[in-house]
Formats: structure tokens, C-alpha cells, sequence
């Protein structure tokens, strides 16, 4: 599947109201407008491009956030799924630093939130996140409550979301061991690589995206009451199954187990309104596809079904 670089659609959204797309992890993401985008490489890179024609072809008003591989703006990206040519690069404040800590990316993602309101009258907002844009997502909406911000989140999505951590980042943090992937060598492959990630960007993701960090150290406790009125969808990947393997880690999306992206043990006072579930044969990213030499659409962000299912989730 291909999606064309720049922008031709004429969203009709209610004034005031917007979708914003938050990328993951160790993600680089423009920021683009409902009228403005990248015309070199995919529009909104390769997290966001298909989300975000999907929603403006529905109507919506449709922003993505600006990520980098690091603290800064970003103005470009020259890698995998890589943009050029795009709308001016948003200050560092407002830039997620995609490998960084969860909470400070909150804030910086809360700062870029904050600048629609401003600059653009927005005042209620649905939030769809990818992968740990998820849990930035989390992390910025309790700092819009801290600040007693005006801008309501009317919607959450999280797409292939580590709500209890990942299990390649458990195996990086050695709490759990190769042989939990079964003989899988996909699994045994990201495990490997994960590690390598984390050790060259030891500034907080790698480490806080584990069961240890998200569970047993307590920041999802921390985030209880933070969900309160707002509904949340849930979609998980489960390309990746094996009947005889740990549901630690098995089934999963190639980074991310089912149990995990559908939040299974997390308590109702930090997810109390679950709305809908959706498990799709999917890999994590067009990345995971691209290694794979699958078609992708078989990865979660640009799924038509998973498309559908966010659009419909934001409607």
C-alpha cells in the first residue's frame, strides 16, 4: 500500500475539534496540518501518513505530532519511511523526544497540545497513539489536567500500545531470557536488537517500556484517575502466535504482546472505561513489515480495518 506525499484533502470537522497523531518510540514524525504536510517521502512519515489520510478522508481535522530520535526539532527525517519538504519545525518544547523519558515526553506533547488551543482555537482533542504514543499520550494528559488546561481529550486510541511493557524490552532490562521466545526466531531477532537500541539510546524509553518499570515500580498506579471520562480503544497486533509459548510474550505483534496492547492486567482505576477491542493479524509498524517482506498493510498503522476502527473510534 502506498500513500501519496502532500496534502489534497478539504477536512469539513467541527470547528474547534481535532484528531492528533502521536508516533512511538524511537519514531521521527513531522508535525503536519489537516491542509499542510510533507511533499518529499511519505507525508507524515511512516507512522502516521495512512492514519492520517484515513481520518482526513472521513472529515476530521487532523494534526500529527512532531517526534524526533532524540531531543530537538525535526525538520526532516532521511531513514526508513523517511520526509522532507514539510510545515516549519515546531520548537524543541513541543518536539517528543522519542527516545527519551515517558513523562517529560508528556509534557512536551501537553506543550504541542497547548499550541493548538492557541494558535488554532482547538479546543477538544482525540488522541490516537502509536506504540509508546500511547502512553506519551497518558503522560500529556495528566500534565493538561496538572495545568487545569481548557483543552477537553475527548478520545484515546492506542494502537499497539505497551500498557504493561514490551517483551522485547523485558528480555533488554533481563528480566526475562532469550529462551521465552520459544525457538521464535522473529521474537529472538527483536530481543537481540532491542538491546542494541536501548544501549545506544540509554535516555529513558528502552527502559521505562517494561512490565518492571510500567507496573512494578507503579506508574500506571500514578496515572489512576487520569482516564476517568474518557473513553479508550484498544487495537493489538497478534501476527506473531505460538500455542505453547509464555503469554509473556506470546501472541504479539513482533514487539509488543496481545496482553500487553490490550491492557488485560491493568486495574480499572487507571482504565475504566474500555469501549471496544481490536485484535488484527498484524505486525507492529510498516517497519516490522518491510524487514518481514510482508505487504503493509498487515501492520498495524496501515491496516484498512485498523483504519476504520480509529476512524469510527473518534466519529
Amino acid at each position: 500500500m502506498s500513500v501519496e506525499s502532500g496534502d489534497t484533502s478539504n477536512p469539513t470537522a467541527t470547528q474547534g475539534r481535532a484528531a492528533v497523531i502521536v508516533s512511538g518510540g524511537d519514531a521521527e514524525s513531522p508535525f503536519t496540518t489537516p491542509t499542510a504536510a510533507c511533499t518529499s517521502g511519505l507525508a507524515a512519515g511512516n507512522t502516521d501518513t495512512a492514519l492520517r489520510a484515513r481520518l482526513l478522508a472521513s472529515g476530521h481535522a487532523v494534526f500529527t505530532s512532531p517526534a524526533k530520535e532524540g531531543p530537538g526539532q525535526i525538520e526532516s527525517s532521511p531513514g526508513f519511511g523517511g520526509f522532507a519538504d514539510g510545515p516549519a519545525a515546531l520548537p524543541a518544547e513541543m518536539t517528543v523526544n522519542a527516545v527519551g523519558d515517558i513523562d517529560e515526553a508528556g509534557d512536551c506533547l501537553a506543550n504541542f497540545l497547548t499550541y493548538l488551543h492557541q494558535s488554532r482555537a482547538i479546543t477538544e482533542i482525540c488522541l490516537v497513539g502509536h506504540s509508546m504514543g500511547g502512553l506519551f499520550s497518558r503522560a500529556a494528559i495528566r500534565v493538561l489536567q496538572q495545568r487545569s488546561s481548557p483543552i477537553r481529550i475527548s478520545r484515546l486510541v492506542t494502537i499497539g500500545t505497551p500498557w504493561e511493557g514490551s517483551f522485547a524490552a523485558d528480555y533488554a532490562a533481563g528480566t526475562i531470557d532469550l529462551a521465552m521466545a520459544n525457538g521464535n526466531a522473529v521474537c529472538q531477532t527483536c530481543m537481540q536488537e532491542f538491546r542494541k537500541l536501548e544501549a545506544a539510546h540509554p535516555h529513558g524509553a528502552g527502559s521505562q517500556v517494561t512490565r518492571s518499570y510500567l507496573d512494578d515500580s507503579g506508574w500506571n498506579t500514578r496515572q489512576a484517575g487520569v482516564l476517568a471520562d474518557i473513553p479508550v480503544t484498544l487495537i493489538g497486533g497478534d501476527y506473531i502466535t505460538d500455542p505453547t509459548g509464555s503469554p509473556e510474550v506470546f501472541p504479539n505483534d513482533g514487539l509488543v504482546q496481545l496482553s500487553s496492547a490490550l491492557a488485560a492486567g491493568v486495574a480499572e482505576a487507571v482504565l475504566p472505561n474500555r469501549v471496544r477491542e481490536l485484535i488484527r493479524p498484524d505486525v507492529h509498524s510498516i517497519f516490522f513489515a518491510d524487514r518481514l517482506g510482508i505487504d503493509w498493510q498487515q501492520a498495524l498503522t496501515w491496516d484498512p480495518v485498523v483504519l476504520d476502527a480509529v476512524a469510527d473510534a473518534i466519529a
